[in-house]
């Protein structure tokens, strides 16, 4: 048998070659979502291959890449946080990014998620493109349970893991519409700005079309699932606050309001539930650290109010007036003596 060559030496992992091209610095570029990586049938039924599946791709129906979809909702989030009041308090923070930022460890969002707290007693939570997150304080003190909570924050989630507001904005561009600010409204065109809280920003990045809350209220239990929770306590929560706001209206945010947990989604929900979603034994449904963190900020809100009741009771400075003895009237700055001319008449002597 005749000998074989020997094979040619590899060169050592560090060497380089004269006409080698420096590797390019700063921070790689968002992957778009592989569809070489799906598992299973990678289908928005796939529960096991969250985070692996077809959810919120860049094609015909989405014409925003991640990086522009973060940086547009960079700049919308600075206009955000310079119209509102923003919860301080370290622990809170803590405590509600976490939950957040579990639940974006467990979907299939391709975006890092920044998520911050409202000081608004408003029952409400938006996320905007580019995983730019926000909590109302009034939404934590309404919630009850930790998985109630969570719940409501796997729904903002599923929006921007689905990219649901550049897919709003890319068939308003097809349409001939063009601009962010003119959106589809109930499956109609319309003109639209979302004014709560004096924000100012576009309605596309609160409310959605009805296939779209569907879509964030099926990927929304999943997340929640898979995180952990129950994924009833979603449902039980909009029913408890639907009932809140039928006997104190105003209770529900406008946002929320606009497409509530009619009896249709939720026995899509209840079906999803019971079809994709199988019985664990079980499940986190809340903590005593939900009960720490609920109690503190409503000791802060508290605190705020009493503070912000002393400052409208201040007292406050006003002119005196003066009776005029003859009339009884009152006299003002406005009563002041004016001068006139006396006629000098000649004596009738």
């Amino acid at each position: 048998m005749p000998p074989q060559d020997d094979p040619a030496p590899t060169p050592p992992a560090d060497a380089t070659s004269s006409d080698s091209v420096p590797a390019p610095s700063g921070p790689p570029p968002i992957q778009e979502p592989d569809d070489s990586r799906v598992k299973h049938d990678g289908s928005k039924s796939d529960v096991d291959a969250i985070g692996n599946r077809k959810v919120g791709g860049r094609g015909l129906g989405n014409w925003y890449s991640l990086e522009s979809e973060i940086r547009m909702g960079k700049q919308y989030a600075m206009q955000v946080e310079n119209g509102v009041k923003l919860v301080q308090d370290p622990v809170v923070n803590e405590y509600v990014n976490r939950i957040g930022q579990n639940l974006v460890r467990n979907s299939d969002a391709q975006v890092p998620f920044t998520i911050k707290v409202i000081d608004s007693d408003e029952v409400n939570a938006f996320a905007l493109p580019g995983g730019f997150f926000y909590v109302n304080s009034g939404l934590i003190l309404a919630a009850d349970e930790e998985a109630e909570l969570a719940g409501v924050m796997a729904h903002e989630i599923a929006h921007v893991a689905a990219r649901h507001m550049t897919k709003q904005m890319t068939r308003a561009q097809w349409a001939n519409i063009g601009t962010i600010p003119l959106i589809f409204i109930g499956g109609g065109i319309g003109y639209g700005i979302y004014e709560a809280a004096g924000l100012g920003l576009p309605l596309t990045f609160m409310k959605f079309q009805r296939n779209f809350e569907a879509e964030a209220d099926y990927l929304g239990l999943q997340y929640m699932y898979k995180t952990g929770y129950d994924p009833q306590a979603f449902i039980s929560f909009f029913e408890k606050i639907q009932a809140k706001e039928k006997k104190k209206p105003g209770t529900l945010a406008k946002a929320f309001a606009s497409h509530p947990q009619t009896p249709d989604r939720i026995e899509k929900s209840q079906q999803e539930i019971a079809t994709i979603l199988p019985a664990r034994v079980q499940y986190v449904v809340s903590t005593s650290e939900f009960d720490d963190v609920k109690s503190r900020l409503a000791t802060i809100e508290n605190r705020h109010k009493v503070i912000e009741e002393k400052d409208g009771n201040r007292p406050s400075l006003r002119r005196t007036s003066s009776t005029d003895k003859s009339t009884g009237t009152d006299k003002t700055d406005d009563d002041r003596p004016t001068l006139k001319r006396r006629d000098d008449k000649p004596d009738q002597n």
